[in-house]
């Protein structure tokens, strides 16, 4: 099964979905696309027509252009995935949190679509990441 990931580049997330067997929808081929395709000039900085059209599907005209743009590269993501994980409360550090306007967008998206979907907490010790990855790896396994 195909697993968004948020943050959509933790790597953590990604590899715990990529040990279980499943497939991770992360921010990181999208972007490597984006920095392999020659007909952008300073890849992944421009925007194409088209990125703007894809934008546009999820985040009206009068969401910021930097929101618009993040969705541009994971709405695609979002409408693919067959279930998601998402970590709640992560410190800056932990894959793209910066903008929480984006991620309250992803989150509804992922919500509205009804697809199977984990939340949970960031661990504050190693107690609580044992706990955490054994409910991922539970979520994980019982995906058909």
């Amino acid at each position: 099964m195909k697993v968004f990931i948020d943050p959509p580049n933790s790597l953590i997330l990604f590899d715990l979905v990529e040990r279980f067997g499943h497939e991770p929808l992360g921010a990181m081929a999208v972007i490597q696309e984006r920095i392999d395709n020659i007909e952008l000039d300073m890849p992944p900085m421009n925007v194409t027509l088209d990125d703007v059209v894809k934008g546009l599907k999820y985040a009206g005209v009068e969401v910021p252009s930097g929101i618009r743009g993040r969705l541009a590269l994971w709405g695609p993501l979002i409408d693919e995935a067959d279930a998601a994980i998402i970590m709640e409360d992560p410190p800056f550090n932990f894959g793209c949190v910066g903008c929480e306007r984006s991620n309250e967008m992803v989150k509804y998206l992922l919500r509205r679509r009804g697809i199977p979907l984990i939340s949970v907490k960031y661990p504050e010790n190693e107690e609580e990441a044992k706990v955490t990855v054994g409910r991922i790896k539970e979520f994980l396994e019982g995906l058909k």
